[in-house]
């Protein structure tokens, strides 16, 4: 009988959000998604060790993780200003915007 396939879901949903910018997600090197503010991703993947990649185009955070077989992964990411993000956004345009990561508890997938 096969097992029950484990599975990474990534959410940009936080009402806090500046929803500025994209975030590219990379998954193993590999692209994973491209999330707007209201958006989530969630695809199968293999039980494992694994590197979450995440990129605003102005900042990057890796993440490492492990995920057992029928475990369901879910990150939050939230895109969010700095101190001086919207003076620097009114006087040049652009500004800094910070990436924000947090790991849901795990849940088990019913087989």
């Amino acid at each position: 009988m096969k097992g029950v396939d484990s599975s990474l879901t990534v959410t940009r949903t936080y009402p806090t959000d500046v929803k500025q910018r994209q975030v590219i997600v990379k998954l193993d090197g590999e692209p994973f998604a491209v999330l707007l503010f209201g958006q989530s991703v969630t695809r199968a993947i293999e039980p494992g060790s694994h590197q979450l990649r995440f990129d605003n185009t102005w900042v990057k955070k890796t993440i490492e993780f492990r995920i057992a077989e029928g475990e369901h992964v879910t990150y939050n990411v939230l895109n969010r200003a700095g101190r001086f993000t919207w003076w620097m956004v009114l006087a040049l345009g652009a500004g800094p915007m910070y990436l924000t990561i947090e790991r849901q508890q795990a849940e088990r997938q019913q087989a």
